[in-house]
């Protein structure tokens, strides 16, 4: 896990500090490129022709696009005629149409450009070597597009297809064939003399951060995925040097996918391709249809592989929103622990999480304005990540598999979502559609606000076969004044007897009442690792229910009314009586007689909370 959060974060060092939502390319919607790149994966250098095709939202005069300022600009053209341009330090391309745009008219921009991008120390394109190889490969998310292209990169807009053509040499200096990868599905190479000119097509909305290009020598290979019928390949671009542990490392992706596909809904560009294409660092990056692998492990292609669903085909509209991309994509790597590897190794891997979200008191899922200005706290492991995925888990417990499941496919199919971007509020109202519960008080807790709970759980028998257990709480952060959870405990007896049960607690000191029709031996708080918590406790009274002997309550049985017996110095500051299912009936402030004509008949248990402490006492209305 650090290793995939390594790299999605280095992606972006060193640039975010300039970063800021561009007001000035708000104005219109990019409907294509078609991207020229002319590079050698032995020189840190890149020169490109960038025709974009883009719909004006509003009258325009002037259409602008992010780049660095040292990326240079030589030509613009439209209609094969120059336009006048000017390139300024916020990083953008100022350009002087021909003729003013009225709204909804189509304009086509033809870019030629150069430079080198690793000048910048932006990270958004490298060049190095791999045993001895040179490489070139791109990593633009978050704000590291316009380090190596003109483009519009703020996530408010997705290119609804693109063209990529990559020329190389068409030999290393070993004379070894160089590969090109990006987007989409390839066309064609055409070699030209000493070079060759790879061509992607894809068509499928993109936003510009998940465009990427990579050329090196790769060896490549295939598996084969039937898709509903319909076979497709998934593609891997591999180091030469790691050609067999890749080989032996990657057929797991055809069983990930089946169960992502199985789970959700099918591959979403089936039609296309997936891939893997090696790259320089540890992790990886989830480029629609080519994931970028530092490496080849199981959790590493889970998760890359989880994001063409979330983040590649829904991308989160803001990066305050990164959890609806990497906590998903995180939670997706340990549902395939939990399909291949069994419950107690599912355990392990959410406790986990647990032990990471819990190692500070504070932080929230949902990021700040000012937090989107670090990269660190964008791709933070324990809340963008951990805490993202251990909520979406306790979503799930809380409104059930089938709701779950069948509101992860409704936020997927959503036509106003799909291939297009959403924010947290229309994933939970996919989840209260589906589930028909109102799930706002659950997400102020565990998404918008911070920290965690920890629990103290007293139990005490009532009589022979039925337990009392009260319900209190702290937490650890002062954002949320108490976090409504259901809460599983698991009874365990003295000849190893067990009961599973869910306390759906929504306040403090909430009493719940259990048939137990064995002797308990010890009760397990979250057995099963399911809720964020931790220094949790859980104790069971070897005596049959702690009263106060000089408070009294007669006469009991009673018909309409029980009188209260105390001494002087006990104060009582209320009275709540419980049915036997723990449910509260009656709440009142302390009276010397308490009329409980409207009670129903049979056993209630009245709670008395005083400046001495909790006491109970057991009722019997006739």
């Amino acid at each position: 896990m650090n290793t995939i959060i390594e790299s999605e974060s280095k992606s972006a060092s060193n640039r975010i500090y300039n970063h800021r939502v561009n007001m000035n390319t708000g104005n219109y919607d990019v409907t294509y490129h078609k991207l020229e790149f002319t590079l050698d994966p032995s020189v840190a250098s890149i020169s490109g022709v960038v025709t974009t095709h883009f719909v004006a939202k509003e009258n325009m005069s002037e259409v602008t696009f992010d780049l660095t300022d040292n990326m240079i600009v030589s030509q613009v053209l439209q209609d094969s005629n120059a336009l006048t341009f000017v390139q300024n330090t916020d990083d953008e391309l100022v350009i002087t149409l021909s003729q003013n745009l009225n709204q909804d008219e189509t304009g086509i921009i033809e870019i030629t450009y150069s430079g080198n991008p690793v000048s910048s120390g932006f990270g958004s394109f490298a060049q190095t070597t791999h045993n001895g190889d040179p490489i070139i490969w791109t990593l633009s998310e978050p704000y590291g597009a316009k380090g190596w292209w003109p483009c519009k990169q703020d996530l408010n807009d997705k290119i609804e297809n693109i063209d990529v053509y990559i020329t190389t040499p068409q030999f290393n200096s070993q004379n070894e064939e160089y590969i090109a990868v990006s987007n989409g599905v390839e066309q064609s190479q055409i070699v030209n003399g000493s070079n060759k000119t790879t061509h992607y097509k894809h068509q499928f909305p993109i936003p510009a951060y998940l465009v990427a290009i990579a050329a090196t020598n790769y060896e490549v290979y295939s598996h084969t995925v039937t898709n509903n019928g319909n076979p497709f390949e998934i593609i891997n671009y591999v180091y030469p040097e790691n050609l067999t542990s890749a080989q032996a490392s990657t057929p797991v992706t055809v069983s990930i996918m089946e169960l992502f596909s199985n789970k959700f809904e099918e591959y979403p560009y089936a039609s296309e391709k997936y891939a893997h294409a090696q790259f320089g660092w540890g992790g990886g990056m989830e480029h629609t249809t080519v994931s970028f692998m530092g490496s080849f492990g199981r959790n590493l292609i889970a998760h890359e592989l989880a994001h063409q669903w979330f983040g590649d085909k829904i991308t989160c509209g803001s990066w305050k929103d990164i959890w609806l991309n990497e906590g998903f994509a995180t939670y997706l790597s340990g549902l395939v622990i939990e399909e291949f590897d069994g419950e107690p190794s599912f355990k392990n891997w959410k406790q986990g999480r647990v032990s990471s979200i819990t190692s500070q008191p504070d932080g929230a899922v949902y990021l700040s304005d000012s937090d989107t200005t670090s990269v660190s706290r964008i791709f933070s492991s324990r809340l963008s990540y951990n805490k993202g995925a251990m909520v979406l888990h306790m979503l799930r417990k809380k409104v059930g598999d089938a709701n779950f499941y069948q509101g992860m496919q409704d936020y997927l199919s959503d036509t106003n979502l799909a291939f297009n971007y959403a924010k947290t509020p229309d994933y939970k109202a996919k989840m209260e559609a589906v589930s028909g519960q109102n799930l706002t008080e659950f997400f102020n807790d565990w998404v918008y606000n911070q920290g965690y709970p920890s629990y103290t759980i007293n139990s005490n028998w009532i009589n022979t076969n039925q337990l009392q257990i009260q319900v209190n709480q702290t937490q650890s952060h002062n954002s949320v004044s108490y976090f409504e959870v259901p809460i599983p405990l698991r009874i365990v007896g003295t000849n190893g007897e067990t009961l599973d049960i869910v306390l759906d607690n929504t306040f403090q000191g909430e009493t719940f009442i259990e048939n137990v029709n064995f002797e308990i031996n010890y009760i397990l708080f979250d057995p099963e690792v399911d809720i964020i918590s931790k220094n949790n406790n859980v104790t069971l009274s070897t005596q049959p229910y702690q009263i106060e002997p000089n408070l009294l309550i007669y006469p009991n049985p009673t018909f309409n009314a029980f009188n209260i017996k105390k001494p002087e110095a006990l104060i009582i500051d209320t009275i709540q009586i419980f049915d036997t299912l723990g449910k509260l009936i009656l709440e009142t402030t302390y009276q010397e007689i308490i009329n409980v004509e409207t009670l129903s008949s049979g056993v209630h248990f009245v709670k008395f909370s005083t400046n001495q402490g909790v006491f109970h006492k057991r009722l019997l209305k006739d």
